[in-house]
């Protein structure tokens, strides 16, 4: 009887996923040859539609060059298995139709044995789901996951693969787009980053970005200043708005400067701007995860239109890092983290024990198989750390 392991990649991009592909594979290939591989084209889309490519012998001796590419090779797609009225309305199954039992059906059909997926919180705790359902019909099925995400708010993993990449990433977009600073007089400039619930990504890439620019030799007799390309506010989803004292706070720094660097995570604000639509009869875009849908409220313009006034902008920019930053290749860190939790996903697979891997924050962050019912979203930003707290306190920002 053939063997077989399944792979699939799920949400949004981050820069690990096509290196965790290869990752993985080259496991396999090195302790497992015998065991067929294949890949779900587009996530749990694929699966539903039962749509997967075989991993040929030329794709397992040349899997390491993955590594050298963003984006995920094999697609992916936000799909909840469990929300059927999407489900319905996307085509993805009749109705009637229960969405566990027809994926479950599918890798029965597929002669799947063990499933790696590559994804958050809402891709690995939605594999638990499937194990579970399968479990019970008595069909036995291994899942363990890689935590993938960019906001690194995955609940107890430490460090989730791609979320350094896309922190340096954006901090190299700001390289660029804070020269701008000076197109104008009294320019304000808002980096918007991604990060819907967590802040993590929006601070290490100020933090990321301040590095950099304390390294650089200035001529501030010229007007090459320092304090004028630097980070003047950071603002996240955990800390409280005040706009009129960080509009006070920043109308100084503008007079002074004659412009005001802004990195805003995309997720700041939004209970704000949510209330502001609902009291005006608008009505709130959400996904199929029943998150709010970002780019159609626009935080960024939101924070642009409201600080401009106050604080005399005559010239606004707002500039988005998101896409940049999380479709590309995995950097150092990120491909050796990808290494060793390929390692030991391949290894606890085959020894049956499943889970999602990860540094295991309630375990002084040991490399382990995390079991499924801890693991959670939504983890938020710890405000406290130091280098955050020296962020604040070198821009002139209060902690």
């Amino acid at each position: 009887m053939v063997q077989r392991v399944a792979i699939l990649t799920a949400g949004g991009f981050a820069p690990c996923l096509s290196s965790a592909i290869g990752a993985l594979i080259a496991r396999y290939d090195q302790i497992a040859p015998e065991w067929e591989l294949i890949c779900y084209r587009h996530g749990y889309e694929g699966l539903l539609k039962g749509e997967y490519a075989l991993v040929t012998p030329a794709v397992r001796q040349q899997a390491h060059r993955l590594s050298a590419f963003g984006g995920s090779p094999i697609g992916n797609s936000r799909v909840k298995l469990t929300n059927t009225a999407d489900l319905v309305k996307r085509g993805l199954i009749a109705e009637g139709v229960d969405a566990l039992d027809l994926a479950a059906a599918r890798l029965e059909i597929d002669g799947v044995d063990i499933l790696h997926t590559i994804g958050g919180d809402d891709t690995n705790t939605t594999a638990a789901d499937l194990a579970q359902f399968l479990a019970q019909h008595n069909y036995d099925l291994t899942v363990v996951g890689l935590p993938k995400t960019i906001d690194n708010d995955i609940v107890p993993v430490r460090q989730s693969l791609g979320a350094d990449t896309a922190a340096e990433q954006a901090a190299w977009f700001a390289r660029h787009v804070m020269a701008e600073h000076n197109a104008a007089p009294h320019t304000l400039l808002v980096h918007e980053v991604m990060g819907r619930g967590c802040g993590w990504l929006t601070a290490a890439a100020a933090a990321k970005y301040r590095r950099w620019l304390v390294t650089q030799q200035w001529l501030p007799d010229i007007g090459l200043s320092l304090n004028a390309w630097d980070v003047h506010g950071v603002f996240v989803p955990e800390s409280p708005f005040d706009l009129a004292g960080e509009a006070e706070r920043l109308s100084a720094v503008m007079a002074r400067q004659g412009c005001v660097n802004i990195f805003l995570s995309e997720g700041a604000g939004v209970p704000t701007i949510v209330a502001e639509l609902e009291a005006s009869g608008q009505a709130v875009p959400r996904d199929a995860f029943g998150h709010v849908q970002l780019d159609k409220i626009n935080p960024g313009q939101w924070f642009a239109r409201h600080f401009a006034d106050l604080i005399g902008a005559k010239k606004v920019l707002v500039q988005k890092s998101g896409y940049f930053s999380r479709s590309a290749p995995a950097n150092a860190f990120d491909r050796d983290l990808i290494a060793q939790m390929a390692i030991l996903a391949v290894d606890s697979a085959l020894d049956g024990v499943p889970g999602v891997v990860g540094q295991d924050e309630d375990a002084g962050d040991v490399l382990r198989v995390i079991e499924f019912p801890r693991i959670a979203g939504h983890k938020p930003f710890d405000l406290s750390q130091a280098w955050y707290q020296e962020l604040l306190a070198d821009i002139g920002q209060a902690g």
